[in-house]
C-alpha cells in the first residue's frame, strides 16, 4: 500500500481492533518448595516468604516486574524480580515470628541488615541497642505488629518516646489501654 500512510491505514483498521482492556496480567508459574531459611529458589535468585510457609509447596507467579509467592490461593511473598544471578530479596516481616524463638538474630540476621523502620520505631531499636535484653524488648514490639498493626505500634511508639521512655512494656501497655479501654466508672446510688 504505497499510496497510504501506516497512520491511515491504522485509522482504517481501528474499528475492527480489539478494545484496550487494561495492563496484561500474564505470569509464569512454578511450583517450589520453602526451604527452612523461608526462602524459594527461582531463576537463579532467592526470595523470602513467610516463616508459616516453611515445609509446605508454593506457587511462584513471576510477572515481568514483580514476583508473587502464593501458598494455597493466600499470598505468602511479594518481591521485586531480581534480574542477576545469585542475589536474594529479604522482606524482613516475613522473620518477625522466627525472632521470637531467636532474637540474637536482630542483630546479625541477613534479612535485617538494612532494614529500615518507621521513624519512632527506629527510634526505639536505637535506644534498646545499648540494654541488655534490647534484643528481646525490640522482638516483643515488632511481634505486636504482627496482632496489631504496624499503624498502632508506631503511634505507641511514637508516644513512649515522648514521655520519655522507651522499654518494650511501656510501649505493650499503651497499645493494651488503646485496644481495650478503661471501664467507665462505676456510679454509685443509694
Amino acid at each position: 500500500m504505497t499510496d497510504r500512510t501506516v497512520w491511515e491505514v491504522f485509522e482504517a483498521e481501528r474499528p475492527q481492533l480489539v478494545p484496550y482492556a487494561g495492563r496484561f496480567d500474564g505470569f509464569h508459574s512454578v511450583p517450589a518448595a520453602v526451604s527452612k531459611t523461608c526462602l524459594v529458589r527461582f531463576d537463579n535468585n532467592k526470595y523470602s516468604v513467610m516463616a508459616s510457609a516453611v515445609g509446605r509447596p508454593v506457587e511462584i507467579r513471576a510477572y515481568a516486574e514483580r514476583i508473587e509467592i502464593r501458598q494455597d490461593g493466600r499470598l505468602v511473598g511479594d518481591h521485586p524480580r531480581c534480574f542477576g544471578r545469585g542475589r536474594t530479596g529479604y522482606d524482613p516481616w516475613h522473620y518477625v515470628p522466627v525472632l521470637v524463638r531467636k532474637p540474637g538474630a536482630l542483630r546479625n540476621g541477613a534479612p535485617f541488615k538494612d532494614w529500615v523502620l518507621p521513624g519512632a520505631l527506629e527510634k526505639v531499636r536505637r535506644k534498646l541497642k545499648g540494654v541488655d535484653d534490647g534484643d528481646r524488648q525490640m522482638v516483643d514490639i515488632l511481634a505486636a505488629v504482627l496482632t496489631e498493626g504496624l499503624p498502632a505500634v508506631e503511634a505507641a511508639c511514637a508516644e513512649a518516646i515522648a514521655q520519655g521512655v522507651h522499654s518494650a512494656d511501656v510501649i505493650l501497655n499503651i497499645l493494651a489501654r488503646r485496644r481495650d479501654p478503661a471501664p467507665p466508672p462505676l456510679l454509685l446510688t443509694s
